[in-house]
């Protein structure tokens, strides 16, 4: 499996807008963006990184990988997930980002329980949390309505979770997502709408991708 490993920062830079990959640094002016505004490489200073006009192929394949660095999933999962879409009722696109958006490791970032999505599916990974009052160490499993995420008891006292709390204050969860500060606890009421999705993202292009 190909696993990313250089610094997140230049996915931000190639795609030209911030990602938000590393949680609050990016609101500081620490951002590499804020400083480096700029594509990657070394005639990313003297060119904008794409020509002037973009093939279909081209946007489409950028859409799809905004997509991808966004939510931090590999693409043998990214088609699988695209896959799964297809087969569902409704929109293509808007079902992929619901399926992407009720991750396990999304969900987790969306309570406030992380900075970033890379800090949650960590946590996720080590076991940190239970879906259902069981161990869920998979960062893409499917959380559905009514589901019930808690930190684990043998992880409330971990130093990261005793100042969770306080930390957790000032990320307000979104309205399909309910959340239990004092048992360090979240439930999913219902999907999330297209409208609570990140409005960046252009779903009907990554469609027209795999459609080619």
């Amino acid at each position: 499996m190909a696993r990313y490993t250089d610094a997140v920062c230049r996915l931000c830079r190639r795609e030209g807008e911030k990602l938000f990959l590393k949680g609050s640094r990016c609101f500081t002016p620490k951002c590499a963006f804020e400083k480096r505004g700029y594509p990657p490489g070394m005639h990313g200073k003297t060119s904008s990184g794409r020509p002037d006009r973009e093939s279909d192929y081209a946007k489409q394949l950028r859409a799809k990988q905004k997509v991808r660095r966004v939510y931090g999933i590999y693409e043998h999962q990214f088609r699988r997930f695209y896959s799964q879409a297809v087969a569902m009722r409704g929109l293509t696109g808007f079902n992929l980002l619901q399926i992407l958006e009720t991750n396990l490791g999304n969900v987790v970032y969306r309570l406030g329980f992380a900075a970033s999505r890379a800090q949650a599916r960590i946590l996720v990974g080590h076991g940190h949390f239970l879906l259902n009052g069981q161990r869920a160490d998979i960062h893409s499993m499917s959380v559905k309505v009514d589901d019930v995420i808690t930190v684990a008891e043998t992880s409330k006292d971990n130093v990261y979770f005793k100042n969770l709390r306080e930390e957790a204050e000032g990320r307000t969860p979104p309205t399909w997502l309910a959340r239990d500060l004092n048992n360090l606890s979240g439930r999913m009421l219902r999907l999330p709408e297209r409208s609570e999705i990140d409005g960046n993202l252009n779903e009907q292009l990554v469609v027209e991708y795999y459609s080619r």
